[in-house]
């Protein structure tokens, strides 16, 4: 619309006789000809944050995430064991609220808290890495072998710990715990085999050894629930 305008006013100025200044011409029509990308790489946009290197662990949507994991490089046993310290909060508090019902049992919530941020976390960073150096890799048979030792050995383990924990700060004997042991282990086991195998086969094969434990806790939660409730029985 401008050039139309100018070549009007051009060709006005003609017939009555006045002639248009060429260089203010020139320099209306070159100004009015360029066209101005509306996004340009040498704009500030370069500087958003939508620009960002991908390689570059970042907060991102999901808020202290960036810090989570630089935690996990500086302090891994401190984020761990206080991984699993919320999710076996949280496993509890579910737990009580959906399954036992009744008034809630602080010193039950503060127990099994404990337990997570006092063995479940700790024993699982060294366990998953001791793992982890002994048998590389994320084929089959590697995560096969893993997965086996996991169930075989490490579960019964952490089962039994488990129990005489519960059992030493309820202030049960040793016969009273080893009771326990004899009468729940096997089932608490037997639980864990129908739902482990699969998670620890995605742990194992596709999760990264920093963010096992993480892992393991968003599927305990539901697990916990289970196991809380045998260990208040």
């Amino acid at each position: 619309m401008k050039l139309i305008s100018l070549l009007l006013i051009a060709s006005t100025a003609s017939a009555f006789g006045v002639s248009p200044n060429p260089a203010v011409t020139k320099s209306t029509l070159s100004t009015s000809s360029v066209v101005k990308p509306a996004f340009s790489k040498n704009t500030g946009a370069a500087a958003s944050p939508l620009f960002r290197d991908p390689t570059t662990i970042r907060g991102g949507a999901v808020p202290g995430w960036a810090s989570y994991n630089k935690a996990l490089d500086t302090s891994p046993l401190t984020a761990k064991a206080c991984t699993s310290l919320v999710g076996w909060a949280l496993g509890d508090v579910l737990a009580q609220i959906f399954i036992s019902g009744g008034p809630f049992d602080v010193k039950r919530f503060v127990t099994l808290s404990a337990f997570g941020l006092l063995y479940h976390g700790p024993s699982g960073h060294y366990f998953y890495n001791w793992l982890d150096d002994k048998i590389p890799g994320k084929d089959g048979l590697s995560v096969a072998k893993k997965i086996l030792i996991d169930q075989t050995l490490w579960c019964p383990l952490f089962m039994t710990v488990f129990f005489t924990y519960l059992g030493l700060v309820s202030g049960d004997s040793f016969g009273t715990i080893g009771t326990k042991i004899k009468t729940d282990l096997f089932a608490a086991c037997q639980g864990s085999w129908k739902v482990w195998p699969v998670v620890h086969f995605i742990n194992f094969k596709f999760i990264s050894s920093k963010h096992r434990i993480l892992f393991l806790n968003v599927v305990q939660v539901a697990f916990n629930m289970f196991l809380s409730l045998i260990g208040s029985k």
